[in-house]
């Protein structure tokens, strides 16, 4: 593990965590989580060569020493309005998006728990709807921000999966709950993840997003067996007002 200084444009960010056990998509994972610079659009040079996406080649890290990244983090150019494609003509991807088949996400190694519970949540219109709206940042600081960051990637994972059916590599979202919950983050003896507890990850997800996501405003959300409707007022969050129960005696 060694600490590296990134230059990019007037911006220079000192201490960055690199781990050459690890692929150069997780070290551009942090560098987008700094700059907003997405991994694609990055260009990472170092002394040796340019930085991979898959492995470091040749590339020697020392502690201490100085990449320069270069990348825009503007929005990409919208593609041009493609012709009209004919069923017999289309690629397997393209049937499967015609198709409205679900988007998977890539197991990046024992990290099947979390994807589990990322479609979990996924599956709860509710909460999609309510990520849409959440305007925060993948750069936060103070008490709150491991719980702003997770919930901003978990909004911008739900984007990217509306728009393909192709698996996804949720690099991102895995780095920020490595970040927020070190448990995730434990290794074995040959330096590959342990596979995690579903359900715990579940918990922490859910009380992250109870965090940050505000309840809806005179939302129905189940009417009792005597047809009177119980309308939840607007509560602190929309966790509560969906998954809690509360008795009446």
């Amino acid at each position: 593990l060694s600490a590296v200084n990134v230059k990019w444009g007037k911006e220079k960010f000192d201490g960055v965590e690199l781990n050459t056990d690890e692929p150069p998509m997780v070290f551009k994972a942090q560098l987008f989580a700094l700059t907003g610079v997405q991994p694609a659009r990055q260009k990472v040079m170092v002394k040796g060569g340019t930085l991979k996406d898959e492995d470091w080649g040749n590339i020697k890290i020392k502690n201490g020493m100085t990449l320069l990244m270069m990348g825009s983090a503007d929005a990409l150019p919208e593609e041009p309005i493609a012709r009209p494609v004919f069923v017999e003509d289309m690629t397997e991807e393209q049937l499967a998006s015609a198709m409205e088949l679900p988007c998977g996400l890539t197991n990046l190694g024992n990290t099947c728990y979390m994807n589990a519970t990322v479609q979990c949540i996924r599956s709860v219109p509710e909460v999609k709807e309510a990520l849409k709206r959440y305007g925060g940042a993948l750069r936060a600081s103070g008490e709150m921000a491991s719980a702003q960051y997770i919930t901003a990637a978990l909004r911008d994972l739900f984007d990217s999966m509306d728009k393909t059916s192709s698996s996804i590599p949720p690099i991102i979202l895995l780095q920020f709950l490595h970040m927020a919950f070190p448990q995730f983050a434990e290794k074995g003896d040959q330096g590959q993840y342990l596979q995690q507890d579903a359900n715990e990850c579940w918990v922490q997800m859910m009380r992250v997003l109870q965090q940050k996501l505000e309840g809806i405003e005179g939302d129905t959300v189940m009417e009792t067996d005597s047809g009177a409707t119980a309308a939840s007022s607007k509560k602190k969050s929309l966790i509560d007002q969906f998954f809690s129960i509360e008795f009446e005696t």
